[in-house]
């Protein structure tokens, strides 16, 4: 289960797309606080973890006091985490320890951004920092644009006809397809032409009625 720095960094370098994509300073800080050798559970990387790992000892009976080795493993949860600079749903695997620490410092993003990098010690979990961190510069890097009142209503108005016409396609769409299935027009053909014949067999019979008579 251990793993050396440099193929860690190989990774991650590999995810992010070179050291191009890092923030100035990143790389160096990486190379600090990532340990040469350390012993990390395998589940472990592909997940947040926040120091969280398997843990070995003894069981003792209580009679006796004899030992028999055991381990205990940390409590592991996929969940959906929504990140407002990546403006999606993350779904990852964490502790509840780790999501104790989420819920602490305000979400993902913030956890990400506040944890140093000598205690993010598994592969997901830096990769995840150092990307967050490159986004989080370049926002800081864009121009701010401010609306008037005006422009922000006109803005809803819009999104509100849009949510109108997607509404009004997919009704559109759902009627066309069970609407205009087959079995529907072959019941409503036989209605029609039940309801001709009948039609027809009630004024035929006042016509036959005469020609008895």
């Amino acid at each position: 289960m251990a793993f050396r720095s440099r193929e860690m960094m190989k990774k991650i370098m590999k995810k992010i797309g070179g050291e191009k994509n890092l923030a100035p300073g990143v790389k160096e800080s990486l190379e600090k606080c990532i340990p040469n050798s350390k012993v990390v559970m395998g589940r472990a990387h592909r997940g947040i973890f926040a120091g969280r790992h398997i843990l070995f000892g003894n069981r003792v009976s209580e009679d006796g006091g004899n030992k028999s080795r055991r381990c205990w493993k940390p409590n592991v949860q996929e969940k959906r985490l929504f990140s407002y600079i990546l403006d999606r749903h993350i779904r990852v695997k964490v502790t509840t320890h780790a999501l104790r620490c989420i819920d602490k410092a305000g979400g993902i993003d913030e956890y990400l951004l506040k944890t140093p990098y000598h205690k993010m010690d598994t592969e997901m979990g830096l990769f995840w920092k150092a990307k967050i961190e490159k986004m989080y510069e370049e926002l800081g890097e864009m121009e701010v644009v401010f609306f008037s009142p005006e422009d922000e209503a006109k803005f809803e108005e819009g999104f509100k006809e849009l949510k109108l016409a997607e509404r009004a396609a997919r009704r559109d769409s759902r009627r066309q397809m069970y609407g205009g299935s087959g079995k529907q027009k072959q019941i409503e053909e036989r209605r029609a032409g039940g309801e001709g014949g009948d039609n027809g067999s009630h004024r035929d019979a006042p016509e036959q009625l005469v020609a008895n008579s």
